[in-house]
This record gives structure tokens, sequence and C-alpha cells, in this order.
């Protein structure tokens, strides 16, 4: 069965496109899959429909929530779709196979208060600070995901017009409006921070570490919850909480939920339609807090 996953998550990254962490989260599930049914003793094409129960029996009994057992079924449903198209299988042992159900979570999203404190706590009269400041506003401007940030090349950026050019999910490419407060700081950083990280080499990325290399995720991930503990935050900040509070904040001041999809990158708008549930709860805070017979 490993060379067929290995098919499939071959598969997976030049025909799908998908990002290295995606692939990496598909091998490591498949993995757990492929182990079990080795232990049973069986190979692929006798996969039957009730070791696959089995196989999520087993992942309920190591305590994972019953969104982690999803996913797992997730990849699992991918991949036995892929061996019925290369014709390895004749039958889907998943096909009839429900996904637990579990409560959705609303995603954790900022306060406009909260916003503009974060914003507050880089030290603009330093390179990083500035730098650190213009990628937090264009972060909460655009809605992007961190590793989407991460690659902007200074070509992306179409300042004039205030657009943004994003590729994301699936080398998908978008459009992406910037708003005048991020555009400021952004200029901001080309003058005055850019060139001294810059130094005397040369560099197509945007956002600049002290080796004159592209910021890294993870480096930008701790930079982020930092600035998060100084601005008092209840809970540690992460990149996704801004990219959650930018959707939320839009839907509260009126967007259509079609161009909040666009601008996130989100294939599916069910994806999005969490953000409307999240304004929903707000609402009902706001009428409980507010109203005499609430």
């Amino acid at each position: 069965m490993d060379s067929e996953v290995r098919a499939f998550l071959n598969y997976l990254r030049i025909e799908k496109g998908l990002a290295q962490n995606t692939l990496a989260a598909y091998g490591r599930d498949l993995g757990k899959f492929a182990g079990f049914i080795q232990k049973r003793g069986i190979v692929l094409r006798i996969i039957s429909r009730s070791d696959v129960v089995d196989f999520l029996g087993t992942l309920y009994r190591q305590k994972l929530d019953s969104r982690s057992v999803a996913r797992h079924l997730v990849a699992i449903r991918h991949f036995f779709r892929f061996c019925l198209t290369e014709e390895i299988l004749t039958e889907d042992p998943a096909a009839n196979i429900e996904s637990p159900k579990f409560r959705q979570n609303l995603p954790e999203v900022l306060s406009l208060q909260e916003v503009e404190r974060l914003l507050e706590q880089p030290n603009s009269s330093t390179a990083w600070g500035i730098r650190d400041r213009a990628m937090i506003e264009l972060l909460y401007s655009c809605g992007l995901r961190v590793s989407e940030l991460c690659a902007v090349a200074v070509e992306d950026l179409q300042i004039e017009s205030g657009y943004l050019r994003c590729v994301g999910k699936g080398n998908k490419e978008r459009l992406v409006p910037v708003g005048r407060a991020a555009l400021a700081r952004i200029e901001e950083y080309l003058q005055k921070a850019r060139p001294e990280l810059l130094g005397e080499d040369t560099s197509r990325y945007l956002f600049l570490n002290s080796r004159a290399k592209p910021l890294s995720r993870v480096a930008f991930w701790k930079i982020l919850r930092e600035y998060g503990r100084k601005a008092g935050l209840k809970k540690p900040l992460t990149p996704h909480v801004l990219r959650h509070s930018f959707a939320t904040h839009l839907l509260d001041r009126g967007a259509d939920l079609r161009s909040v999809q666009m601008m996130l990158g989100h294939s599916d708008i069910s994806t999005t339609q969490i953000y409307t549930h999240v304004v929903e709860e707000r609402l009902k805070q706001v009428y409980k807090a507010h109203h005499p017979r609430a």
C-alpha cells in the first residue's frame, strides 16, 4: 500500500498543486492507515468497509477528537477515489461511511479596539518595527494566509491601483484590494526599512529577515504572538485570527459573502459561511447586553 500512497501524494503535488503542509498532513494520516492495514496482514485490494470503520475506532480510542477523525476519513476517501480512477480498486470501501459529527467551533476574532492596540505595538523607529507594522497591516487589510503573506514579492504589489496579486492554495491566483493604511505602511517600509534589511543583496520578496532572506512563517508567527502579548490580548495571537477578523469585520459592515469568499480565496462558499455565524453570534450578544427585555 505504501507505493500507492506515494503515487497518490505525487498526484496531489503535481496535478492538484497542493501546498507542502497539506501534502504532509495527507501523508501522516494515510501513513497511520497503511500501518493499521499492514498489521492486519491484508493488502489494498481486499480492504473492506469494516477495516476502515475499525481504523476510525482506533483513532477514537487514542482520544482523538471528532474533527481529527473526520480529517483522517477525508484523506482515506480521496485516496480510494484516486485508486478507483487508476483502476487499482474496483470498489470504494469508504463510500458509505458517514463522517463523524462534531460541533463547529466559531473562529476567534479580534475587536476593532484590539486590532488598533495590536497595530500600536511595533516600534516604528526601527527597521524591524516598520517591517512588522507593514506586515500586520497587510495581513489584516487583505485577510491573507501567513504563507501567502511571507511569499509576497515586490512586483505583486500594485500600489497605485491598490491591489495585491496573491497566489494561494492550489497555486490559484487572485487579486485582493489593499487598504490605504496598509499601503502607507508598505510605502514607508519600502523607503525606510527594506533597503536597510536588504543591504547589498537582492531579493524579489517583500518582507525580509536579518539575512536578507524572506521571513519564514514560523518566525512571523512568533513575532505576532509577542505583539499580541504586549497588546494585552487574552488569548495567544495567530495569523489566522487576523484573517478571521478581516472577514468578520467586512461582513459586520455589510460586505456580501461572495466578495469575502473571493478575497479569502475560498474555493467553496460554505467555508466562508462560518463567518456569518460569527456575526450572528455577535448580534445576539449585543442584543442581550442592551435590550431591556433580552
